[in-house]
């Protein structure tokens, strides 16, 4: 599988990760690479848009991304 492809221009890494490199790089081998259907940014993108992607959302906040799916 490949990694998602938003992971190159992913607010999340790019601007509220940079200085947490190492947790990034867990994160990112979890959420990104492979099976990067369980992230809450990526499902939210998917469904409703990337302007509705809160740039405060942690790729583990499935719950919270299926409530602002809801509310769209």
């Amino acid at each position: 599988m490949t990694d998602c492809e938003l992971l190159k221009t992913c607010i999340f890494f790019n601007d509220k990760m940079q200085n947490m490199p190492s947790t990034a790089e867990v994160i990112k081998l979890r959420y990104c690479n492979g099976d990067y259907t369980d992230c809450a940014r990526f499902t939210i993108f998917k469904a409703v848009g990337r302007e509705k992607v809160p740039q405060d959302l942690f790729p583990n906040q499935i719950e919270k991304a299926r409530e602002i799916i809801a509310g769209s």
